[in-house]
């Protein structure tokens, strides 16, 4: 087991990272801005560095001061959390050169997973279910065009590199594709230093299922069941919910198989989430897999009861899948997560400022996973995320009850946040029924505006 690690993160992820070292008996050094000193992660961890200023280019994402911090505090081994450095395949390389052990997949798995089209070529040949569409990045207008005719209008260009919704666009009509492809193409290029994009074939109105996998250096590997991500903004998840109300037990276990055998046969290692579209038949199709621990986990882990932070630094210390996983994963209840922004609840902008007062909630079946506190200023230069308010409950509708009730006591004062906007969504008929999907959030707002809802 290792003695030390090092937490390449900030906020409540590395809050999370170090509960998990807390629990295994293992000491941590937090690394962190000028502007994050007096943040909880620092507070927490047994040692902490300052390595740079604000911008997160010129700390977090500042490979030498990173290894340099874990070389000067003698560390085994580095978690990324999420975000930042978690799935650039460089920094992996160098914390293997260094001989720091990266909590996370191997180098060629990042490396793999990192380039989508690469990605989907490799989960066809694995036998996972994908979108028709080009097997190679794209190389001209025309090859785009003879893909596009082939399978049908409307199709979707995406970099092959990235994704967030950057390098992304839906062709609906064959006029528009010279344009477009164009316009992903630089995207792409600005967003992750490569042009390359590919083409699929574009779902109105899907469902966004995501299944969360283990994998152990002995070559086996479980997926441990679904979350629906569907409540989105602009690519962006807000609310998420494990199991999926659209996701049947049959469905559930053949997946977990199939997923279980084609991530053996990639070899994968580590915590990983496999990503599908769901149509409106209810097929599914694989579109990307985020090589990494996802911010919405604490809600599989809620219904599994299965720590996933503390499998990942279990399984890169070379422990076996089945220390961790015995039989089949049945989820148990039902989870609810909400994002809790510090944006303004109606026009999504980012609210910068000091924390003048604040009230997690508690009771049967709520967790909140937190780096804030009262007095403390949140900075405007990282992702607005604060707060994730999980409820957990026998099922959905119990699960539904606890959250409204949780966020109808949570308080954040002298900032705005998103909790009137989650309190808005959990009251729609729509989402009490489980009817949405990745488009909800536009009609959800088309209806509030008809309302004269400020």
């Amino acid at each position: 087991m290792f003695r030390k690690i090092l937490i390449a993160n900030r906020g409540e992820i590395a809050v999370r990272v170090i509960v998990a070292c807390k629990d295994l008996g293992i000491r941590t050094v937090a690394v962190y801005s000028e502007a994050d000193r007096d943040s909880l992660h620092v507070r927490y961890a047994d040692e902490a560095l300052c390595i740079g200023p604000p911008r997160s280019k010129d700390s977090y994402l500042n490979i030498p001061s990173v290894i340099s911090a874990a070389e000067i505090t003698d560390v085994d081994a580095i978690h990324p959390g999420y975000g930042f450095l978690a799935e650039d395949a460089g920094f992996a390389d160098v914390c293997r050169e260094s001989g720091i052990k990266f909590i996370g997949p191997d180098v060629d798995t990042i490396r793999l997973m990192g380039d989508k089209a690469a990605a989907r070529k490799r989960a066809r040949a694995a036998g996972l279910p994908i979108l028709p569409g080009s097997e190679e990045p794209l190389t001209s207008v025309e090859e785009a065009q003879s893909f596009a005719k082939e399978i049908g209008y409307p199709v979707i260009l995406k970099a092959a590199g990235g994704g967030g919704g950057r390098g992304m666009r839906v062709v609906r009509e064959p006029g528009q594709l010279g344009e477009l492809f164009h316009q992903a193409r630089h995207e792409a290029a600005l967003s992750f230093h490569s042009s390359a994009i590919y083409l699929e074939k574009y779902i109105e109105g899907p469902r966004h299922i995501e299944f969360q996998i283990l994998g152990d250096q002995y070559g086996k590997v479980v997926a441990l069941g679904e979350r629906e991500c569907s409540i989105q903004r602009r690519h962006q998840k807000l609310i998420e919910e494990a199991p999926s109300p659209r996701i049947d037990a049959e469905t559930r276990e053949r997946m977990c198989d199939k997923l279980g055998a084609a991530f053996t046969e990639i070899g994968y290692a580590n915590a990983g989430t496999a990503e599908f579209l769901m149509d409106d038949s209810g097929a599914l199709h694989f579109i990307e897999l985020n090589a990494r621990i996802q911010v919405e986990h604490p809600i599989t882990e809620a219904v599994t009861g299965i720590d996933l932070v503390k499998s990942q630094i279990l399984l890169a210390a070379g422990e076996p899948l089945s220390s961790i996983v015995s039989g089949r994963i049945e989820p148990q209840g039902h989870a609810i997560e909400c994002r809790i922004n510090a944006e303004n609840p109606k026009t999504f902008v980012p609210s910068a400022g000091r924390i003048t007062a604040m009230h997690v909630p508690g009771g049967p079946g709520i967790r909140v996973d937190t780096a804030v506190y009262s007095g403390w200023f949140v900075p405007p230069y990282y992702d607005s995320l604060i707060a994730k308010l999980i409820a957990h409950g026998r099922d959905r509708t119990e699960a539904l009850s606890r959250m409204q009730r949780a966020l109808s006591m949570m308080v954040i004062e002298g900032i705005s946040t998103s909790i009137p906007f989650h309190e808005r969504v959990l009251a729609d008929e729509d989402f009490v029924l489980g009817n949405y999907d990745t488009h909800f959030l536009e009609r959800f707002a088309k209806r509030e505006a008809a309302a004269g809802v400020r």
